[in-house]
């Protein structure tokens, strides 16, 4: 029975076909490619239903929080899910540099037998617009143009001034209005369920390709990198945010953690915050008990803007290249570091693909860019681990401000005892 039970269990099915991939990428090397497709039809279907899915989230969200009698509380649940992003996207950058620092991955590295890999290509992606820019840039002028482009925050401002304005409204001439949102959240959640039942076959092609693309033998010249990125991921994921969760919510750390496992294996196979929003919408109001109005407003911002796994790689990737060119950074640069690891994951996107965002980190700092390339090559499985991070931190902050929720009940898991 339990054998069975597993069988259909779509984690495991994702978990099997992930190794079933990497091992048929090894053996079949760059043919591999012939599954490619597989893993594109997947995450296209995905891409499909995300959009929409967020605006409308976002618009049902916020609609919701505002409407209650302690509308007070939906200002409180925003600033407090911004101070949680901002504050634990930092600390991420901290603990980088100072796993870096102690294990110090880039001493000793070689790069001489990759060196063809190596050029200044990416120097022009590394540019950061300054906060005017990025204020500006959040303000569609086009709201339709915003998501045709599937610009994340600026649907994210658009919507979220719109369910605000829905709030504002007489409550009898909202209610459809807001009722029909909620309904359409179910129905798109609905949808990306269905689509999830062939996330296994999806998580075989992308597992294939990429293994039969680059191989692991590139990964054995950065592999004290890897596995102090792994730990300081394993330290964020483990100690900080089970930390967070024990002394500002009421939620069981256990029951956290045995919860998030679905959306962690969702998320570490498609290696995308925004693919796996609906299964941690799921999770996070089904199994930690948290309201609607939070889940829907928190966490797709959480899957747009909440990237701590990412200011991991950021900062230790710096740290690296600093000890391979045997650069001594001064505090100019330490700070360099932090404030651009920080708003760079703060403002990337919550969908997979080459984090180039990390260039801008290197140039604030003066350290040399040639080498990224390499990391690039192995940009993928990076990604996968930063991911299942990011969406956890998200639903942390999801069971955090819930608190704030007019909904919110205190006694909640004392009456399941």
């Amino acid at each position: 029975m339990l054998t069975k039970g597993l069988i259909k269990n779509i984690g495991f099915q994702v978990v099997v076909a992930m190794v079933l991939g990497a091992l048929v990428g090894a053996l079949m090397g760059e043919q591999a490619t012939v599954f490619a497709p597989l893993g594109t039809l997947f995450i296209q279907l995905i891409k499909m239903l995300v959009i929409p899915l967020v605006a409308v989230a976002i618009l049902s969200g916020a609609a919701n929080l505002g409407a209650s009698p302690a509308s007070p509380a939906a200002g409180k649940i925003g600033v407090t899910t911004l101070a949680f992003f901002l504050g634990t996207s930092a600390l991420a950058v901290f603990l980088a540099l100072v796993m870096g620092q102690v294990f110090k991955p880039g001493v000793g590295v070689d790069f001489g037998a990759t060196a063809a890999m190596f050029s200044g290509d990416y120097a022009d992606k590394g540019a950061l617009p300054d906060a005017v820019a990025t204020l500006l840039g959040m303000i569609p002028t086009n709201v339709f143009s915003a998501l045709n482009e599937a610009n994340i925050l600026q649907i994210l401002v658009f919507c979220m001034f719109l369910g605000i304005a829905l709030a504002k409204q007489p409550r009898e001439r909202a209610k459809p209005l807001v009722d029909g949102l909620n309904t359409l959240v179910d129905a798109f959640v609905w949808m990306i369920n269905k689509v999830m039942l062939i996330a296994p076959i999806g998580v075989f092609g992308l597992m294939a390709d990429a293994i039969g693309t680059y191989g692991f033998d590139v990964l054995t010249l950065v592999l004290k990198l890897f596995v102090v990125y792994v730990a300081a991921i394993l330290i964020f994921g483990f100690v900080v945010y089970p930390l967070l969760i024990a002394f500002f919510s009421n939620t069981p750390v256990r029951k956290y953690f045995s919860a998030m496992k679905k959306p962690q294996i969702v998320a570490f196979s498609t290696a995308s915050s925004m693919a796996t929003l609906p299964v941690n919408m799921e999770t996070c109001e089904r199994d930690l008990k948290v309201t609607n109005a939070t889940a829907s407003f928190v966490l797709p911002l959480g899957a747009t803007i909440n990237m701590s796994g990412n200011a991991i790689y950021y900062g230790l990737v710096a740290i690296f290249f600093a000890q391979v060119y045997n650069i001594d950074l001064s505090m100019g640069a330490w700070a360099a570091i932090i404030v651009t690891s920080t708003l760079g994951a703060i403002g990337q996107a919550g969908v997979p693909g080459p984090s180039f965002l990390v260039v801008a980190v290197l140039l604030a700092a003066g350290i040399p860019i040639e080498g990224l390339p390499l990391l690039f090559a192995l940009d993928r499985l990076f990604d996968m681990i930063r991911t299942a991070l990011n969406i956890t931190g998200d639903a942390a902050c999801a069971i955090i401000v819930d608190r704030y929720s007019p909904d919110y009940d205190p006694n909640r898991w004392s009456k399941e005892a």
